[in-house]
């Protein structure tokens, strides 16, 4: 399997997102996923740990500091789904979560699949203007609370 090529862009305030999986902090995705999120309050430190490597992962930094995540699982032809897209509640309101929507969606690896996915319960008009919109899926859960 190829190597996944960083992607890397920045905002003229300094700001980057890259995907290098070894940039991205475990314990501050943690806080932000588990700490700030409303979806995956269960998950433990070792689940978040686990799916970083098992994940496309992408990360927006102020200098060396970790201020967003997302995370895309994929097999880069016919479906993704993007998850756990999260910014610090520090740098919320300048556009860092379209900004990371912007540089998800338009990788060929997002962009050229033919099923995306995602869930959220509060940012549906964000999500409907890159083409999502509700719909009825057949969904089993083994954890509830997530």
């Amino acid at each position: 399997q190829d190597e996944l090529v960083t992607v890397l862009a920045r905002r003229d305030d300094g700001l980057e997102i890259d995907d290098d999986g070894a940039r991205v902090d475990h314990a501050t995705t943690y806080d932000l996923v588990v700490g700030q999120g409303y979806w995956a309050n269960s998950r433990s430190r070792e689940t978040v740990a686990a799916s970083i490597p098992g994940s496309w992962v992408f990360g927006v930094y102020d200098g060396g500091a970790q201020v967003g995540f997302a995370r895309v699982v994929t097999d880069r032809a016919t479906f993704a789904w993007i998850c756990d897209v999260m910014v610090h509640a520090d740098y919320r309101g300048i556009g860092l979560g379209k900004w990371l929507m912007d540089c998800l969606s338009a990788h060929p690896d997002v962009a050229d699949v033919s099923l995306e996915l995602l869930r959220t319960r509060d940012a549906h008009g964000l999500y409907e203007q890159y083409g999502y919109a509700v719909c009825d899926a057949m969904v089993k859960r083994k954890d509830k609370a997530e």
